[in-house]
């Protein structure tokens, strides 16, 4: 416990007699700390904030405030693997708050009530190109276009969305979401032209005079391994697939399907071939459950749906109906190597998901680009190129390929070429310490279990229809009433009460609170009560 009062006395002056009172040696501030939500989400949102705005019945501000950062709640309230979650500090009393439920929540009912982004004010008379509809590149042209830039993305798929369309399937984001959060971008004034593949970029600036250029190419090539097989038909890419099946084929695959890889494609592709009819889906994986790069949450639903999974296992060779496939085991190293044994497994169909590739091949030929394979190599900082006016992100730079992240990274890019166009420094922005829970006085908050979303029975889960279920009002509310508002005053009224001399003045909801320093002596009981560590004490000077 610190010191009640950390406070000097003076002697007795020499001349007029009496005592002077005590002197404070430090004095309390408010502050606003970094939320451990907010430090982890790749796309930048004030995910604190929001939560604030609908535990307060403010939906719509709350809406505005996460669309500030990402245009896209609908979808990434479904798709993101939530980093945000594995940072909360209320999973250190008892589990994390659902942020991407409330999101999802909060997209919908946008959705739902038709709200619209508000158009810019006035024309920058600069002009944008984007290449690829991704979620990297409708990220960068919303900001864009927000900022006044006008904006045209050329992109070779026949509809926008990239692999927001083509590789998530329909039962984890139903198409009628994506196009209604991408149909809000194009209503900002932003021009998205499909079946349009650019082959010379610099001319393609050049003709449409275009004052800078970023690339947001998806990673739709899908890696391949020759696999000796009797009938080449019988193996499929995992890309080409997912796109066919989203684009409303229905290939034939027979009754036993053999998913090579071990990441979240994977678990997609061979959760897709159940719902084509597939008796058995098996994925076949070089390493342990351990070292797959897919997420827990996308193999656990693929097991729940039926999918096998078969551990430290290559493919050597397809015949008619069946694979040979090595035992592999583990080194000193933890790294899996053969053991020269070897065994059949049943298969109709190979579906390879080996990881993907971006089609940068049309960038080579700039004189100047810099690659690492096939990621264009940017700076970190502003994500420029190294020809200046050309910038690249999402699945185009080297970075984990997730929608979150390409959203951030089209954030991140719209604010460097803004600042580049107008010959400023890069954009940054200093960020505060981060409130670690240990920093939390948890005794004001209650022990309150998370609310799960209802999700389809997989003995259900037969089509391709939506299998999770987006909260009511209630559970989301109760969900953002969870927040610990971590290193951010939420005006609970507690420094009012405990200090002793009144010097805490209450300003007003949503405008917190000051301090009269006249009558504050430095006693740290403000500081010691806050639960959400919004007051810090400082040496006065």
């Amino acid at each position: 416990m610190t010191d009640q009062r950390d406070i000097t006395h003076l002697p007795d002056l020499a001349q007029g007699g009496g005592r002077v009172g005590p002197v404070r040696s430090r004095m309390p501030i408010y502050v606003d700390l970094l939320p451990p939500c907010n430090a982890a989400c790749p796309a930048g949102e004030n995910i604190q904030e929001w939560l604030r705005l609908i535990k307060h019945n403010e939906e719509e501000a709350a809406w505005r405030q996460l669309t500030a950062d990402n245009p896209f709640p609908a979808i990434h309230g479904r798709v993101c693997y939530h980093p945000c979650e594995t940072g909360c500090n209320r999973s250190g009393l008892d589990s994390a708050i659902s942020i991407h439920g409330v999101e999802r929540y909060l997209g919908d009912l946008a959705l739902e009530k038709g709200w619209q982004f508000d158009k810019p004010r006035q024309s920058s008379g600069r002009r944008i190109l984007i290449v690829g509809a991704g979620p990297s590149g409708l990220s960068a042209a919303y900001h864009l276009a927000r900022l006044g830039h006008t904006v045209e993305i050329r992109d070779s798929a026949e509809q926008p969305g990239g692999m927001m369309r083509y590789g998530i399937p329909e039962y984890r984001l139903p198409r009628q979401v994506v196009d209604a959060e991408i149909q809000r971008i194009v209503d900002l004034g932003v021009t998205i032209t499909q079946n349009h593949g650019v082959k010379d970029l610099l001319a393609e600036q050049r003709e449409g005079k275009f004052d800078a250029v970023f690339v947001a190419i998806g990673a739709h090539l899908s890696k391949r391994v020759d696999i000796p097989s009797q009938d080449a038909s019988k193996i499929v890419d995992a890309v080409t697939f997912l796109r066919g099946v989203a684009s409303g084929e229905r290939p034939v695959i027979g009754r036993r399907v053999a998913v090579y890889g071990g990441g979240n494609t994977a678990m997609d592709a061979a959760r897709v071939a159940r719902r084509l009819g597939a008796d058995e889906s098996i994925v076949v994986y070089r390493r342990t459950m351990e070292q797959m790069p897919a997420h827990e949450q996308e193999r656990a639903q693929a097991e729940a749906e039926g999918v096998q999974m078969n551990w430290l296992r290559t493919i050597q060779e397809m015949d008619e109906s069946a694979l040979t496939v090595e035992i592999m085991e583990l080194d000193e190293n933890g790294r899996a190597v053969g053991t020269g044994r070897f065994e059949k497994l049943e298969a109709d169909t190979v579906i390879l998901a080996l990881g993907q590739e971006a089609d940068s091949n049309f960038l080579k030929q700039i004189p100047g680009m810099s690659f690492d394979n096939d990621v264009v190599q940017v700076d970190p900082t502003t994500l420029m190129t190294d020809v200046p006016g050309i910038f690249a992100g999402g699945d185009a730079v080297p970075s984990e390929r997730t929608v979150t992240i390409g959203v951030g990274h089209g954030k991140k890019a719209a604010r460097n070429i803004d600042a580049w166009l107008n010959q400023q420094p890069p954009y940054s922005r200093i960020k505060p310490p981060i409130a670690d829970l240990d920093m939390l006085n948890l005794w004001y908050f209650g022990d309150h279990a998370r609310r799960q979303e209802a999700e389809l029975h997989p003995d259900e889960r037969s089509g391709f229809e939506e299998i999770v279920t987006t909260f009511d009002a209630t559970t989301a509310h109760f969900e953002a009433g969870r927040c610990l508002s971590c290193g951010n005053c939420m005006e609970c009224d507690g420094c009012v009460g405990a200090c002793p001399e009144d010097a805490v003045i209450k300003l007003g909801k949503g405008l917190r609170y000051r301090y009269d320093y006249e009558k504050c002596t430095g006693c740290a009981s403000c500081y010691e009560q806050c639960p959400v560590h919004a007051i810090e004490m400082i040496p006065e000077h």
